[in-house]
């Protein structure tokens, strides 16, 4: 029987020394969709991370998918310098963020794809993948979300690599649950919801949990959304629900002026304002629990 393990940049490690973890935040990122706000600078992805070490961060889980610039190559040697251990993933983000060329020259391997990436590693690099990337569209799934979800699906069974799925605005979590967990039959302890705090929507969040699945809440919050000031609301709801094991906590840090170190709130604000708001709510042991145990078991693997 295989000890369950997190795939790391650096290699495969026990789950428990991951420490504080940051379950969704990209240190390198570029899309058509962001055009100049790139994510593209390894300088400023080093004191990115050397920040959240500074702040009592352990781990980090880069959620950039294929074609999207995660600079792969570079992740080993930033996780060395700075101590933080990094989580790099496959799969496919909306179609919006790829050329149609591109999407064409993926039809009919993409499960293929995300498995050769998980197992034997991303090009040149042999860096593997630990997370499987797929995004669903607004308040439902258009044709590609169902093209990227069902490769998702056959690369888990393949490898156990647990699922992260981008809910645009924090929508369409229960047909992403339907279709993964239900057609597609992914247990659902093995899918990670993003975004759920952008629809504060209490009863959507509560049927999510109780389905198995990890509610990811990410990102600390822009004029359009509620992250910060509902987030402790609806964290606290679910704990009183019984739903605090399936709670995970990250930055999200999408654009380059997001970072710390441009001046934006960046990974160090997860550690720095994020956990203590919501320790007032909750209680310092219950964050502590989904800043470590909970990702511990999220992310972790028991395939080969």
């Amino acid at each position: 029987m295989v000890s369950p393990f997190v795939r790391t940049v650096l290699g495969d490690v026990d789950p428990g020394v991951l420490g504080v973890c940051d379950a969704h935040d990209h240190l390198f990122l570029k899309s058509p969709r962001l055009p100049g706000q790139e994510l593209g600078d390894a300088s400023a992805a080093r004191a990115e991370l050397a920040a959240f070490r500074a702040a009592g961060g352990g781990a980090v889980v880069q959620w950039t998918p294929y074609g999207m610039g995660r600079r792969v190559a570079d992740l080993p040697l930033l996780s060395r310098d700075t101590g933080v251990r990094v989580v790099c993933a496959t799969g496919l983000h909306q179609a919006a963020h790829y050329s149609p060329e591109l999407l064409e020259s993926l039809r009919g391997r993409l499960a293929e794809v995300f498995v050769g990436e998980l197992t034997e590693g991303i090009g040149p690099s042999g860096v593997r993948a630990g997370i499987i990337k797929v995004a669903g569209s607004f308040h439902g799934l258009d044709a590609h979300a169902h093209w990227t979800m069902t490769a998702a699906a056959e690369a888990h069974r393949a490898t156990d690599a647990p699922i992260a799925v981008h809910l645009e605005a924090g929508t369409g979590a229960l047909d992403v649950l339907d279709l993964l967990c239900g057609e597609l039959e992914v247990a659902p302890h093995r899918v990670i919801l993003g975004h759920l705090n952008r629809s504060p929507d209490l009863t959507v969040q509560r049927q999510a949990a109780a389905s198995g699945a990890y509610l990811a809440f990410d990102g600390p919050s822009r004029a359009h959304h509620a992250t910060d000031w509902r987030m402790p609301d609806a964290v606290r709801a679910l704990a009183d629900a019984g739903f605090g094991d399936r709670l995970l906590l990250g930055g999200d840090t999408v654009v380059a002026g997001a970072r710390s170190v441009d001046g934006g709130p960046g990974m160090p604000y997860l550690l720095r304002r994020v956990g203590p708001r919501l320790a007032v709510e909750v209680g310092e042991e219950l964050v502590g629990r989904i800043l470590t145990e909970n990702p511990a078991r999220a992310f972790a693997l028991n395939c080969p």
